[in-house]
């Protein structure tokens, strides 16, 4: 056993999977792993008790979350090609990017990231909730405006950032939105894996239905459902229904990344959109937009934290939750034993102090 975090460990499937898929040559342990599954109940859940998977512990603080599964092989292929940087790019909060920064830090590299940001780029964004983090590890951090986010794309940013660096003399690896690509993707496939041994191992598990995960870049979606597939027999008897909340795109949006990245995967032919739209059921949990987190999602949120002692997060789980408990309501969500992918995220929830606010009790003076 190595202590050292940039030992490359020869990558080996937890599960059987198909012989012809290019499996990737490394990953690195970066992870506490398995990260356990929970029951709770809330009124907020109808119908019957709610699993959460914690991938929230996934790491430390730094590090907790769902991206910490795909950069155990986007990293190690970094420091295979022997980089010394590492640049990404999302969100003024962004849970990857702060990851990526600890991380990369972890490894001895260097990291860039480049910041969407509501105020002009000139503005400093900060250091509330992620941003303590990433800056706390020594990132370096761009910020780009919405504007020109949308008008020149997150991959010519990148290319731009990328070829500066080079020409420094760094030598820089690339990684995309939330590293949500055919690489980080493996995270979750495997993932999927370790899910299926803990179902086998507990009795309480076997009758799983559902399983919900949040689509904020569709990696993690597209790496669980392909993974159930694969490790239920692909399709074969009882298998659980794979449910998708999109905080930011579209369903359509979605369910065009989660093709193109199982397609680049080597999962997927010519017909790999009609798989994709059988095998998992994709929603928007989008709201008021990107980011930005409704009165009743704040309300659900306070709720739910003090249902169940678990604090989601105002972006992506908090509003993921909400929209399935809706779903679940209303008819559309199942009605048996669901386990949400509870993916992280609780740092960015600090910079939503005020919006929190207004759902807590009064400090009341003893004497």
């Amino acid at each position: 056993m190595s202590l050292s975090l940039r030992t490359l460990h020869p990558y080996t499937p937890l599960l059987p999977l198909p012989s012809h898929l290019p499996l990737p040559p490394h990953r690195l342990n970066l992870c506490n792993l398995p990260t356990p599954i929970q029951e709770f109940s809330t009124s907020l859940h109808p119908g019957s008790p709610l699993l959460l998977k914690r991938d929230d512990s996934t790491g430390g603080l730094e590090l907790g979350g769902n991206k910490l599964r795909k950069l155990e092989f986007l990293l190690a292929d970094a420091l295979h090609l022997g980089c010394d940087t590492v640049i990404t790019i999302g969100g003024v909060q962004s849970n990857h990017c702060r990851a990526t920064a600890a991380a990369a830090a972890m490894l001895g590299m260097k990291a860039e990231v480049i910041l969407r940001t509501t105020e002009t780029p000139n503005e400093d964004p900060g250091h509330q909730g992620n941003l303590l983090f990433l800056r706390s590890v020594g990132a370096k951090v761009h910020t780009v405006s919405v504007h020109e986010y949308t008008t020149l794309g997150s991959l010519t940013l990148l290319d731009k950032l990328s070829s500066t660096l080079s020409s420094s003399g760094r030598t820089p690896y690339v990684i995309p939105v939330g590293g949500s690509n055919p690489l980080g993707t493996w995270g979750y496939i495997e993932a999927s894996a370790e899910l299926r041994v803990q179902c086998d191992a507990e009795p309480g598990l076997q009758d799983l239905t559902d399983i919900v995960v949040t689509a904020g870049s569709g990696g993690t979606a597209a790496g669980v459902a392909r993974g159930v597939w694969e490790h239920w027999g692909k399709g074969e008897g009882k298998i659980p229904k794979v449910h998708a909340v999109g905080v930011c795109d579209s369903p359509d949006y979605f369910y065009k990344e989660v093709t193109k990245i199982l397609t680049g995967m080597g999962f997927l032919g010519e017909d790999g959109e009609i798989w994709v739209r059988d095998n998992i059921n994709i929603v928007s949990g989008r709201g008021g937009g990107y980011g930005v987190c409704r009165e009743e999602e704040i309300e659900f949120i306070a709720k739910f934290a003090r249902d169940t002692g678990v604090v989601l997060d105002t972006c992506y789980t908090g509003k993921a939750m909400y929209k399935w408990c809706k779903e679940r309501e209303r008819g559309g969500g199942g009605g048996g034993k669901t386990l949400f992918w509870h993916t992280g995220g609780g740092l960015g929830t600090f910079k939503m102090g005020t919006e929190l606010e207004r759902t807590f009790e009064p400090a009341r003076k003893l004497i």
